[in-house]
C-alpha cells in the first residue's frame, strides 16, 4: 500500500466514525430542537425573509430608532454565505449523493435543510450578537466568538476554529477545484494541471483585496450563475412533466427502503443524504454566521432571517432541480463515485435537446465552483485571525491559493472524504454552543417579533 493509499484509507476511516450515528442525529436533532422552541420561524416567517434577503429596502438595514452597524449589507452577507454554499455540492455533491445512497438520499437531503433552516437562523443571530471587531475595525464573528463569549468556552471556540481552518482548504478549496477541473478534462479534454493554473491566478485576484472584494465579486457572480442554472432546470422539467411523478416516486421509495435493512437505510441513504445535505447548504458547520456577522443590521434576528434563506435557495430550490434531473435520467444506477463529476452532466445532456447539456453543466459548475473558494477563503481567514491575530492574513491567502492548484490535481474520491471529515469536526462544536446557547436565541426573537408587530402596524 502506498503513502497515498494510505492516507485515503485513514481519512475514510474517520470520516465514517465522524459522520456515524452520533454526527446524524446532534445535527438533525438541534435542528429539530431549534424549530421546535423557535416555534417554526422558518416556516411562519419565510416569506418576510425571502423579501429582506432579495429585495433590499431601508428598513431592513437601518431599522426604525438605531443605526445599522456592519460592513455589508443583508444581501451582500447573503452573497458571500451563498457564494460558499452553491458551488459544486449542488451538482456533484447532489450526483455523489444518489449514487452512494440511492434517490432518496435526495428526500434525507431536504429534510436536513428543512430543519437546518432554523439552526442557519440561530447561528447567524448569535453571530451579530456576540459579535466584535478587528484590528481594522472590520466586524468580526461566528461560532468562536459565541462559543467563548457566551458560554467562556475558549477551549471549544480554538477547536472549531482549527477545524475551520483547515476545512476551508477541504470543502471551501480543493474539493471545488477538483470537480472543475475533472469536468474540464471529461468534456473538453483540458489537462487539470492547466485548469489548477488558470482557476489559482483568478481566485488570487479577488481574494486578495479582502471581503469587500470577495463581497462584490460574489454580489455580481452569484445571482447570475443561479439564475442561469435553474433555467437549465426547469426547462427539463417543464419539458418532462410526466417524469416528475415517477421521479418523486423513486426517492420517496428509496428514502423508506426498510428491505434493504434499517442499518443500510440509516448508513448509506440517511448518511450520504445528511452529509451532502450539509456540505451543500452547510446549516451547521457554522461557517456562514461569519458572513453574517459582518451585515450591516439594526437587529440580529433580521439577518437571521437573511441567512436562513440560504439554505433555502441552496437545496429546496437548487439542489432539487439536480436531483430530479439526475432521477429523471436514470443514468446513477450502476454508476460509481468517480463518475459523480460527470453524472449531472449527462443527465443533462439526456434530457435536454441537442447535445449542448454537458457543456451547460460545465459552465456552471466553474462559476458554482469558483465563488465557493471565493467565500470559503473569507471564513478560513476569519478563523485564523481567531487564532492567532492578523499575522499570518497574507500568508494564508498565499497558502489558500496554491492549494486551489493542488485539489485540481488530486483524486476525486479523497479530496471529498478530507472535506466531508472536517465539515464533520467543525460541527461538532459549533452545534454544542447552538444547543447551549439556544435560551439565547429564543430571547432575541421573542424581542424581536415585538418589534415586527410594531412595524406592520406602522404599515412597515
Amino acid at each position: 500500500m502506498g503513502f497515498a493509499d494510505w492516507i485515503a484509507n485513514v481519512i475514510g476511516k474517520i470520516n465514517g466514525f465522524v459522520w456515524g450515528p452520533i454526527m446524524l442525529l446532534l445535527i438533525v436533532g438541534t435542528g429539530l430542537v431549534l424549530t421546535l422552541r423557535l416555534k417554526g420561524i422558518q416556516f411562519t416567517h419565510l416569506g418576510y425573509a425571502l423579501s429582506l434577503a432579495l429585495f433590499p429596502r431601508k428598513s431592513a438595514e437601518a431599522g426604525n430608532s438605531k443605526e445599522a452597524d456592519g460592513d455589508i449589507s443583508h444581501f451582500q452577507a447573503l452573497m458571500i454565505a451563498l457564494a460558499a454554499t452553491i458551488g459544486t455540492g449542488n451538482i456533484v455533491g447532489v450526483s455523489t449523493a444518489i449514487i452512494l445512497g440511492g434517490p432518496g438520499a435526495a428526500f434525507w437531503m431536504w429534510i436536513t435543510a428543512l430543519v437546518g433552516m432554523a439552526t442557519k437562523y440561530s447561528e447567524a443571530v448569535l453571530a451579530v450578537h456576540f459579535r466584535t471587531t478587528d484590528d481594522k475595525g472590520m466586524m468580526v464573528g461566528g461560532p468562536m466568538y459565541y462559543i467563548e463569549k457566551g458560554l467562556g468556552w475558549k477551549w471549544l471556540a480554538v477547536l472549531f476554529a482549527i477545524f475551520g481552518t483547515v476545512a476551508s482548504f477541504g470543502i471551501g478549496n480543493m474539493s471545488q477545484g477538483n470537480s472543475v477541473a475533472t469536468s474540464l478534462e471529461a468534456m473538453v479534454g483540458v489537462p487539470t494541471w492547466i485548469t489548477g493554473i488558470i482557476l489559482m491566478l483568478f481566485v488570487g485576484l479577488v481574494i486578495l483585496g479582502g471581503v469587500k472584494s470577495i463581497a462584490r465579486v460574489s454580489s455580481l457572480v452569484v445571482p447570475i450563475m443561479a439564475v442561469f442554472y435553474l433555467i437549465g432546470g426547469l426547462v427539463i422539467i417543464f419539458t418532462h412533466l410526466d417524469l416528475i411523478p415517477g421521479a418523486f416516486k423513486v426517492i420517496f421509495d428509496s428514502a423508506f427502503n426498510l428491505e434493504a435493512g434499517f442499518g443500510a437505510l440509516v448508513g448509506v441513504t440517511i448518511r450520504y443524504g445528511v452529509a451532502r445535505g450539509v456540505f451543500s447548504n452547510e446549516a451547521g458547520l457554522g461557517s456562514a454566521p461569519i458572513a453574517a456577522a459582518a451585515a450591516k443590521t439594526d437587529h440580529a434576528c433580521r439577518q437571521g432571517l437573511v441567512s436562513m434563506t440560504g439554505t433555502f435557495l441552496d437545496t429546496i430550490v437548487v439542489c432539487t432541480v439536480t436531483a430530479l434531473t439526475v432521477v429523471m435520467a436514470g443514468l446513477y444506477q450502476g454508476a460509481t463515485s468517480d463518475q459523480a463529476s460527470s453524472m449531472t452532466g449527462a443527465s443533462f445532456t439526456e434530457l435536454l435537446p441537442g447535445d449542448w447539456g454537458g457543456l451547460f453543466v460545465t459552465f456552471a459548475l466553474i462559476f458554482f465552483a469558483f465563488s465557493t473558494i471565493l467565500g470559503w477563503s473569507y471564513y478560513g481567514e476569519k478563523c485564523l485571525y481567531y487564532l492567532g491575530g492578523a499575522r499570518g492574513r497574507f500568508i494564508y491567502r498565499i497558502v489558500f491559493t496554491l492549494f486551489v492548484y493542488v485539489g485540481c490535481t488530486m483524486k476525486l474520491g479523497l479530496a471529498w472524504d478530507i472535506s466531508d471529515t472536517f465539515n464533520g469536526l467543525m460541527a461538532i462544536p459549533n452545534l454544542i454552543g447552538l444547543l447551549a446557547l439556544s435560551g439565547v436565541v429564543a430571547a432575541q426573537t421573542k424581542d424581536f417579533l415585538k418589534l415586527r408587530a410594531q412595524e406592520k402596524m406602522q404599515g412597515k
